[in-house]
């Protein structure tokens, strides 16, 4: 398969997840680092990452989170790219002069474009594209929104606000704290930062954002949105406060809202969770074995269902009134039910206890594949023996549809 068709039929799984939902469209990048391997790889397709010398490429996945509840349902567009060897700098490429379609900023469009026909063929009742800073930029704004798509950013520049002398920053700063709540705030070594709960105190206020003047009159000279900030009220002694500030197309006029917005955006962190997956927490990609570029971002694109699948598994394990299907084919699922008799023990304690065809009933099934010994004592199934078990079931599945035919 090429690596079009095999995007295709991971977007088309999720295409049928989405139906008269709100959904959350949370893309972001990574690099495959292949340096290590450097001297094996084929030369057709090299290309260099992010420091402009390691070899490897990039990727840029859209994920989609069911807005209620956070849960992961599919991927809807899949963005694959290698830089030139020689890769010039900003300075050297001129980089402000070039236009958008040019730049590799233009991953955030090409995102919600190529997500738009997977999710309007799905049915999906409206998007929220959440990005983090880097994809902070007008052209964004400018051209994404509609009835149907709302944007969601953390801020990344003090913008410049329409008709007005003072910035963005200072004029969140001015507005009342509207409300508090607290937060768990996990511990970081790379800041220095330790584990505590936190109070943020929560402003919001509708404001006009200016063009940027390097932009050309194609774009509308102010877009209007709402600045939601969540900074921490008397962070401890030697602890930098935890500080967000995001810019959303969505109404912001409450509190109850602005909670909801903080929220949707926490939820960004669900994509690293996809990225440790298929990084060296799970799937360990970066230590493929394979020679050729494309044959790497084509086990890339199956890694990425896995990962997903993983991800889902965990979230769903204890929740019953999941279906299945949010996971698996119609195909899979069949091969799944004819494997359960063989996976269940002689005893009670070591059967599968959960509804058939719930989400939890599959991930019971695919933990015994990885190693698990299937007593209901046992902890919950985590990420290793889930990844360990999904790629044992999917050699069972190729077997099973070969002999069916």
């Amino acid at each position: 398969m090429t690596l079009s068709e095999l995007t295709q039929s991971v977007v088309e799984h999720c295409q049928q997840q989405v139906e008269d939902r709100h959904v959350l469209a949370i893309n972001d990048t990574t690099e495959l680092n292949l340096q290590a391997h450097a001297g094996r790889l084929k030369p057709e397709g090299v290309g260099v990452v992010g420091n402009n010398k390691d070899v490897g490429f990039f990727l840029h996945p859209t994920m989609i989170l069911d807005a209620e509840t956070g849960f992961p349902l599919g991927l809807s567009a899949i963005q694959l790219w290698t830089r030139e060897l020689g890769h010039l700098t900003k300075k050297e490429r001129n980089y402000q002069a070039v236009p958008i379609e040019k730049k590799e900023s233009f991953k955030w469009l090409a995102s919600a474009e190529r997500s738009q026909r997977c999710l309007q063929l799905g049915g999906a009742k409206s998007v929220t594209h959440i990005g983090d800073r880097e994809s902070d930029i007008y052209e964004a704004w400018a051209s994404i929104p509609d009835g149907h798509n709302h944007l969601l950013v953390r801020v990344r520049h003090d913008r410049r606000l329409f008709a007005q002398t003072q910035s963005l920053y200072k004029v969140l700063s001015q507005q009342p704290i509207q409300g508090t709540y607290i937060v768990e705030v996990l511990a970081d070594a790379r800041i220095k930062r330790a584990a505590r709960s936190a109070w943020l105190g929560v402003r919001f206020s509708p404001v006009q954002i200016q063009r940027p003047a390097q932009l050309n009159h194609d774009y509308p000279e102010q877009v209007s949105l709402w600045a939601v900030e969540a900074i921490e009220v008397s962070p401890p002694s030697g602890q930098k406060p935890i500080h967000w500030r995001l810019l959303t197309t969505h109404p912001v006029e409450s509190v109850e809202k602005a909670l909801q917005i903080i929220l949707w955006y926490r939820w960004r962190w669900r994509i690293e969770q996809l990225f440790a997956t298929l990084k060296r927490a799970g799937l360990d990609l970066e230590s493929s074995q394979l020679e050729s570029i494309e044959a790497i971002q084509k086990l890339t694109i199956l890694g990425l269902s896995v990962a997903l699948k993983t991800l889902q598994l965990m979230e769903g394990r204890d929740k019953p009134d999941l279906a299945s299907t949010l996971a698996f084919t119609l195909e899979q699922l069949q091969c799944l039910k004819s494997l359960a008799p063989t996976l269940e023990g002689w005893t009670k304690k070591q059967q599968n206890s959960y509804p058939p065809l719930s989400l939890p009933w599959a991930t019971w099934l695919i933990a015994r594949l990885g190693g698990a010994s299937g007593y209901q004592s046992q902890r919950p199934p985590g990420m290793p023996t889930l990844v360990h078990g999904l790629r044992q079931f999917q050699a069972i599945f190729i077997g099973w549809k070969l002999a069916r035919f």
